[in-house]
């Protein structure tokens, strides 16, 4: 067989993989269908794995399909699928670039580290919930800082070429203004991305095959696999090529065997290989019995310098917009009575939030999505068990009307399939209104901006004092979107805000008027 084509095939694939992920999380134009994002995150493991047990279908079961390649083919996912495994190796190759020594070493299998971590993760997700997958599923972290640092970087460019463009009467690009991101969520982004950074940078693959719980997981398959590499004893002559290039350091030359549970299918010992010594075949191969006693590399402390400074690249031109209102402030005197919101407003298609803070892993990718930015990573809104999960800060803006787009594209099933018009009758809270805030009863003086911006009209205006008008609410046709919280001018407290449903409930249509011909007022002119 020629191993070449296979190899070429992985790198083909994880291109392919890596690239479309990527531009998932970084799209901020829109380009990317949502049809096509779905397909392409259809493979991920723990995104698909939730979602099977939310929906139990079997449009939902990319998570077997993983399974049954790692049965037949060994870690796959790992190297062609899984964005972050990918990620890694390119980090892995640039390292390799500004080494004088660039060859892999083998390294310890350290199974007593990897089953603890998976049995930790599994025990603690029963416990406490998808908060430890958020921070060990590795489609998730690879979210977190593609949103995080990346995209804010990518923003920065694509607003200093849209400044020089506009210079020169080109318009094609525009300037768009970056999303506020907390900054407790940036520092996590930023303390996982230096982790993978380091790591990978100094030992390829070891937090696949000491950390993740996903690696660990296919590990334990893939040991067992149908096809997996072999050394052929009487072949080998022990030159070492196999050991070097072996990404994942699970080649024991001195045993002429390969630890098929660390083996995450780059493919490269066997494109080096000149003689012909090892085979990707279905004949059983030997797991290694004798422990390496040179350990790996840990002298050259500037590496460690180098990629915290290339992790901190993605912090570079971060402009954070303080959360706004549409229109400055309006009264006089600061408002007294805060608001009172007993639940925090969770995005349309979530249920409720025992549904929603069970399902998400918190991979940002909605965040991404949502067009006005109302959907943010939460700090301590959700509970410490829904750190980063997102929610609707209608301080930063309001959930659009005609829009259903986090909806659609959400991996886990944390947020359900909505037609736009289910969307729009999907009450995710009802809306107060604390009259003691408002300044037409403090300061007696007009506004409206609430009532202006309800598409619903759940929030009117009626009479009050002589010309004034005063804003009234009507909860059974309120969908909860946080447009007249968002609009409202007065400060510090809102005159008017949304409290979150605990479980979603269906909001009655707006009774449309019907205008009259002689109502209609002809022009006098």
């Amino acid at each position: 067989m020629n191993y070449k084509v296979l190899k070429y095939a992985r790198v083909a694939l994880a291109v392919l993989f890596i690239v479309l992920i990527s531009v998932s999380f970084l799209d901020f134009r829109d380009w990317m269908p949502t049809r096509m994002v779905n397909s392409t995150l259809y493979l991920q493991f723990i995104p698909s794995l939730l979602n099977f047990f939310k929906v139990i279908s079997i449009s939902v079961i990319g998570f077997a399909v993983v399974i049954l390649l790692t049965a037949l083919f060994g870690r796959v996912y790992c190297s062609a699928i899984c964005p972050l495994g990918i990620f890694q190796d390119v980090v892995a190759r640039i390292s390799r670039l500004f080494k004088k020594r660039k060859k892999y070493r083998k390294q310890k299998p350290y199974p007593w580290l990897r089953y603890s971590i998976l049995a930790g993760v599994i025990l603690l997700f029963f416990i406490s919930g998808p908060l430890i997958l958020s921070l060990t599923d590795p489609y998730s972290i690879y979210g977190k800082f593609m949103v995080a640092l990346f995209k804010p970087a990518l923003l920065f460019v694509n607003n200093g070429l849209a400044s020089v463009a506009a210079s020169m009467n080109v318009y094609s690009i525009y300037n768009v203004d970056p999303v506020y991101f907390p900054w407790q969520a940036m520092v996590v982004a930023s303390l996982l991305f230096l982790l993978i950074v380091i790591m990978s940078g100094k030992w390829a693959r070891l937090y696949c095959n000491t950390i993740c719980p996903v690696g660990t997981l296919l590990g334990l398959i893939s040991s067992k696999g149908l096809f997996r590499i072999h050394i052929d004893n009487e072949s080998c002559t022990l030159c070492g090529k196999c050991q070097v290039s072996c990404k994942a350091g699970c080649i024991d030359l001195k045993n002429k065997a390969v630890d098929n549970s660390r083996c995450v299918s780059c493919y490269n010992c066997l494109t080096v290989c000149q003689d012909d010594a090892i085979h990707y075949r279905t004949k059983k191969a030997t797991l290694p019995v004798a422990e390496n006693k040179n350990e790996v590399d840990t002298s050259n402390k500037r590496d460690f310098l180098r990629f915290l400074v290339a992790g901190m690249v993605g912090l570079w031109g971060i402009r954070r917009t303080k959360a706004r209102s549409p229109q400055d402030p309006i009264n006089k005197n600061p408002t007294t009575v805060p608001i009172d919101r007993k639940y925090t407003v969770i995005p349309p298609g979530s249920m409720g939030l025992d549904h929603f803070k069970n399902a998400c892993t918190a991979c940002q990718l909605c965040v991404n999505q949502c067009p006005t930015g109302v959907l943010q990573p939460s700090v301590t809104e959700l509970g410490i068990e829904g750190f980063m999960q997102p929610f609707m800060n209608y301080n930063q803006n309001y959930c659009e009307f005609e829009c259903h787009h986090c909806t659609n594209i959400c991996p886990t099933g944390a947020i359900l399939p909505l037609k736009l018009e289910e969307k729009k009758t999907t009450q995710i809270g009802k809306v107060t209104f604390i009259k003691e805030n408002c300044v037409v009863y403090t300061e007696n003086t007009a506004c409206g901006s609430c009532s202006e911006h309800c598409p619903t009209q759940a929030v009117r205006m009626v009479p009050y004092i002589g010309d004034l008008t005063i804003p009234e609410t009507d909860n059974s046709i309120c969908i909860g979107c946080g447009a007249c919280e968002y609009a409202c001018p007065v400060i510090p407290f809102k005159a008017i805000y949304v409290d979150g449903n605990p479980i979603h409930e269906l909001a009655q249509k707006p009774e449309s008027k019907k205008v009259e011909e002689d109502e209609i007022e002809e022009f006098p002119f």
